[in-house]
């Protein structure tokens, strides 16, 4: 009988750095933020081949509003910082609806020179517009939706692994 393969993403948070995170995001209605936790511990081995530097859950300021904006993480090579936001759809739900505003809140992050580029990384199988996302579906409705590239999961593994993003 073979042992299924297991794969090391870094140590696990400990309590208090689960603690942390839930106060830098506080909501009435509790909510399942574990699959924002994987799909940010499955980008970490690829930022890393890349040869990026990352921090994690990092507060960039204000989004479009007043509220908080924390990205989940920023990387940065060869003098360029890069700003990733990760949205998880396992089965259909709100997270589509998200999107544009997600983009809004990241293209006046590029457009305030607060980083050289943003992403915005699909994963997950719940998505019913995603090919709409990932093909430049919102530019003709948000005037700077090319400030920031809207991309699969498998695709942005891809670029980091490369070191391209």
């Amino acid at each position: 009988m073979s042992e299924e393969p297991t794969f090391d993403f870094g140590p696990e948070p400990s309590g208090d750095a689960a603690e942390t995170r839930a106060q830098q995001e506080p909501s009435p209605v509790a909510r399942n933020t574990t699959t924002g936790a994987v799909l940010e511990a499955m980008i970490a081995p690829a930022l890393r081949l890349g040869g990026y530097e990352f921090r994690k859950q990092v507060l960039l300021g204000s989004r479009p509003g007043g509220r908080k904006h924390n990205v989940d993480a920023v990387a940065s090579r060869d003098g360029k910082k890069i700003v990733i936001s990760l949205k998880w759809q396992q089965v259909s739900g709100t997270a589509e609806q998200k999107v544009p505003f997600e983009v809004i809140c990241l293209s006046e992050l590029v457009l305030n020179h607060s980083c050289d580029k943003a992403y915005l990384v699909l994963g997950g199988e719940g998505w019913t517009l995603r090919d709409y996302f990932v093909n430049g579906g919102l530019s003709s409705h948000l005037v700077h939706a090319n400030t920031v590239a809207i991309v699969t999961l498998e695709k942005f593994i891809g670029l980091a692994n490369r070191g391209t993003l």
